[in-house]
């Protein structure tokens, strides 16, 4: 009895390296199961730039709290109305892209955390306890404490408030989102560029100072990946479904060409 543990919150804590993967094309409750068997700690169920709608990521959300998985949320916006039904739906935790300032961090909190931490209210019946009867005050406290919030930093001015978003109570991420971040700083696919390091440098600072955890998404070269982790990343979008699919039906297809080729044909 009692709510079910956030894994990916308790290695964020203990300072270990955890591994997420997007969820944009697979809409079944399968890709917890294989993203885990994997090797992943969690889910990045993409509602900003993915085609699902609130069920299906419900479904994917509850099927992943059985699996061993963390089912997290990203959602377009600051609009509650969103953030909160998908987290009384089944996610762990909520992703917000473009968070420039703490004002914005402030108001992800107020919004997915229950009184006192914040201001969201309670429908009942969370699958997070598995829907069994606890004491009221236990409940939502508990899921308040397994509840993950991530800002994304995407902008330079983001980088230079990086300080003021860790401060904010309740924030536990600050994931880099590389290729906004170069793009929209005239840099499109040059993640290893000067002013993209100073960004990635704010936030290690800010996270070490006030004990979050810093995390990096769209750049996936292994050499970059090492250095980043080096310098102290831990929570890493490793890819996504739909990348990882392409990835691997290229290599198959050039395996079996390449054995068809040998054979003369």
């Amino acid at each position: 009895m009692g709510v079910i543990k956030n894994l990916t919150k308790q290695k964020c804590k203990d300072g270990e390296v955890t591994l997420g993967s997007g969820v944009r094309m697979a809409n079944t409750v399968e890709v917890g199961l294989a993203m885990k068997a994997s090797g992943y700690d969690w889910l990045f169920i993409d509602l900003e730039h993915g085609p699902f709608n609130l069920e299906t990521a419900q479904q994917i959300s509850i099927a992943a709290l059985t699996q061993e998985i963390t089912p997290l949320v990203r959602v377009a916006d600051l609009d509650p109305h969103l953030s909160t039904r998908i987290l009384d739906s089944g996610a762990q935790g909520i992703i917000l892209p473009h968070v420039d300032t703490a004002k914005e961090a402030e108001k992800l909190v107020s919004i997915c955390k229950f009184p006192m931490e914040g201001n969201r209210s309670s429908g009942g019946g969370l699958a997070h306890a598995k829907f069994e009867t606890m004491n009221p005050k236990e409940l939502l406290q508990d899921v308040n404490d397994e509840t993950l919030l991530v800002a994304m930093i995407e902008t330079p001015e983001a980088g230079d408030k990086a300080d003021e978003i860790a401060s904010v109570d309740g924030i536990d991420v600050l994931l880099i989102g590389t290729n906004d971040l170069s793009t929209g700083m005239g840099f499109t696919g040059q993640h290893d560029h000067p002013k993209v390091n100073k960004v990635y440098e704010q936030v290690v600072d800010a996270c070490t100072k006030h004990g979050k955890t810093p995390g990096m998404g769209g750049s996936y070269q292994p050499d970059l990946i090492e250095r980043r982790i080096s310098e102290g990343m831990r929570f890493i979008l490793s890819g996504s479904d739909l990348n990882f699919m392409i990835a691997g039906a290229t290599a198959q297809a050039k395996m079996i060409r390449d054995v068809a080729k040998k054979s003369g044909f």
